[in-house]
């Protein structure tokens, strides 16, 4: 029966993505063919197969699931099992050790969810009879994130900071503090992506999950953007003298970079800022379910998660309430 259809994967290994090139030129990649009828799985062996899962995702997701099943590999490598002959007993193995070792809570469960969706993808392969992680316990996740945030005075300290550091870093922060963007949304963004929308300054984004989505810009991000990229029409909203795309650890450089000149003493990432916003917006009294919008969250209770001041007396329902009634 001849092929309908040819669809071409970067190779990569279980132990490691993506496989770097060589000097003598870019990595191999995997070549699927499609039957028209159906045949046996024309994946062959753990290495494939990671090619084949992994090309599903967006490249955050890609590189967070690639680094577990890395993870994954290493540990079966110590024990001499192959990754395809694994059972539950590994599965919790590598469990436990990951929570002796200190890995949080939601480090292991996203371990798991990688895990799972990878052999679930073998299973649809008919690679293996059953998924050794169908009922592996997952760990409970706190509704407390552990990341620190920035507070009003220090986000209001740091775009300051940016400001006067020149265009492309307040731009940079703007987009993540003020709109609490995603650092690889930010980073994703081209300039053809702006616009005018009904009196507003606007900017179409690829969510988390390949969702577009189209979210209105401050008037002090828009200005900030209008200076940084001074008339350019095309590329990367975010380029480099090169002209090629920033990326997130440069954004990550720039952003701790700012948070030290601003006087903040933790460690500050760009998703920091994001928590930032969120606590912010909250504290501000934007509707949970704007902010949830705002923030491009699935479930209201990620949102939460990110509000650092959710338990503050001073924006306790019952003010507003007894308030509400007396009128």
């Amino acid at each position: 029966m001849a092929p309908i259809a040819a669809v071409e994967y970067p190779r990569t290994g279980i132990t490691g993505y993506p496989e770097r090139g060589t000097a003598s030129g870019p990595p191999a990649a995997l070549a699927l063919v499609t039957q028209t009828c159906e045949l046996a799985s024309p994946i062959r062996g753990a290495d494939e197969l990671a090619a084949a899962f992994l090309a599903g995702y967006g490249p955050a997701t890609r590189e967070a699931y690639a680094r577990d099943l890395r993870a994954w590999g290493g540990f079966l490598a110590g024990l001499g099992v192959e990754v395809l002959a694994a059972h539950r007993v590994h599965v919790d193995a590598f469990v436990r050790q990951g929570e002796d070792c200190g890995v949080a809570p939601a480090s292991i469960a996203r371990r798991l969810s990688a895990l799972s969706g990878f052999y679930a993808y073998a299973l649809d392969e008919g690679l293996i009879a059953r998924s050794p992680v169908a009922r592996v316990r997952r760990p409970r996740v706190s509704d407390e994130s552990p990341r620190l945030g920035v507070d009003r005075a220090g986000l209001r300290a740091l775009l300051d900071a940016a400001q006067a550091s020149g265009p492309r870093d307040h731009a940079l922060a703007c987009l993540l503090a003020l709109s609490g963007l995603r650092v690889s949304e930010t980073l994703a963004a081209d300039v053809v992506d702006l616009a005018h929308e009904r009196g507003h300054r606007t900017l179409r984004l690829r969510r988390k999950g390949g969702k577009r989505q189209t979210v209105a810009l401050a008037p002090r991000t828009a200005a900030a953007l209008d200076v940084m990229l001074n008339g350019r029409d095309a590329g990367p909203v975010f380029a480099t003298r090169t002209g090629r795309r920033m990326d997130r650890h440069a954004a990550l450089k720039v952003v701790r970079r700012l948070a030290r000149t601003a006087g903040i003493e933790h460690t500050v990432s760009p998703h920091s800022l994001r928590h930032g916003f969120v606590t912010a917006a909250l504290d501000a009294g934007v509707p949970l379910r704007d902010v949830q919008d705002a923030a491009g969250h699935a479930d209201p209770r990620t949102t939460r998660r990110y509000d650092r001041g959710r338990h503050s007396l001073d924006r306790a329902a019952t003010y507003t309430v007894a308030a509400y009634v007396a009128v």
